[in-house]
């Protein structure tokens, strides 16, 4: 079966509304959906992830998107995201080793900091897995600074602006497009609590504490929660001082709140996973803290492909 534009539009528009993960979903109605399946070429592939990028960025004022390839042997992407940093054994990304260990065995070579921005790789039907370099100026990055404590800057941090999710299969009407890069924006605990000081990620949380001039990091000192908070007022900031949108973790739980009373309107329920739900600073202050969802998977939908990573 092959969708119509008008099908795919909306069917991309549900798969978001259907995300359980998602606490974004108030916004699933403004998704703009850029229809690829009819691409061919290497150079039409790489020209439409590329202005993907350049349109969902939007010089800041990031547009949700998605770029939806052929159902029939579309090119294959290779990245969890469009947009991501190389990890090394000594620096940059954890979560992106494998990424990177692919990219070097194709012949990539990084600058071995913290924050490599990784090639796109792809592979076109009947072709063999390659790498492109992204042009510099395609990828706005945003410099982590704080107004109250200078000394952060010397850690050099910075994040990307706009999470492209490229790891995962778009369902709908019986039909899997596997290859449909898509993104909203930012939460700010995404990148200044998960990405930046998850153990298991860049672990930064000592480092931070340290431009914060904490003088301990004791459990019962309360400091490593000082620190995330400040982190995130950090983050936060530096986004809109660079006109890049971001939002924080209590207006996103109370955007999802709209979104719950409108679908209750519409009569339809809500699903949701709780442990997505429920954001990682400060959780016992938003509503969706405090109930339960159902977290039934409905179609349309997006679904991980194996060994993706998230953040």
């Amino acid at each position: 079966y092959e969708h119509t534009v008008e099908e795919l539009t909306y069917g991309a528009k549900l798969a978001w509304r259907n995300s359980n993960r998602c606490i974004g979903r108030f916004f699933w109605n403004s998704l703009t959906v850029a229809d690829a399946r009819d691409i061919q070429t290497e150079d039409e592939f790489i020209a439409t992830i590329e202005n993907h990028i350049t349109t969902a960025t939007n010089n800041g004022k990031i547009k949700p998107y998605i770029t939806i390839f052929s159902q029939h042997q579309p090119p294959q992407i290779y990245n969890n995201q469009l947009i991501r940093y190389a990890g090394y054994s000594d620096q940059g990304d954890p979560a992106e080793r494998s990424i990177t260990q692919l990219a070097e065995h194709l012949g990539w070579k990084g600058d071995h900091t913290h924050f490599d921005v990784l090639p796109l790789i792809y592979k076109m039907p009947e072709g063999n897995l390659k790498y492109h370099v992204y042009n510099p100026e395609l990828i706005k990055e945003v410099p982590i600074v704080h107004d109250r404590y200078p000394k952060l800057k010397q850690l050099g941090l910075k994040w990307y602006a706009v999470p492209i999710i490229s790891s995962m299969d778009l369902k709908m009407g019986g039909v899997t497009y596997p290859t449909a890069p898509f993104n909203g924006w930012y939460m700010v605990n995404e990148i200044a609590v998960r990405n930046f000081t998850d153990s298991y990620r860049y672990n930064l949380l000592e480092s931070v504490a340290d431009a914060f001039e904490f003088d301990t990091l004791k459990n019962n000192s309360f400091n490593k929660d000082r620190a995330l908070v400040e982190l995130n007022d950090a983050v936060y900031h530096s986004f809109k001082n660079e006109g890049v949108s971001i939002v924080d973790h209590l207006t996103a739980s109370k955007q999802f709140e709209r979104f719950e009373k409108n679908e209750t309107k519409e009569g339809r329920d809500v699903t949701g996973k709780w442990s997505w739900l429920a954001p990682s600073l400060s959780p016992t202050l938003v509503s969706n803290y405090h109930h339960g969802y159902k977290n039934e998977i409905r179609e349309p939908n997006f679904f991980y492909k194996q060994s993706a990573s998230t953040g």
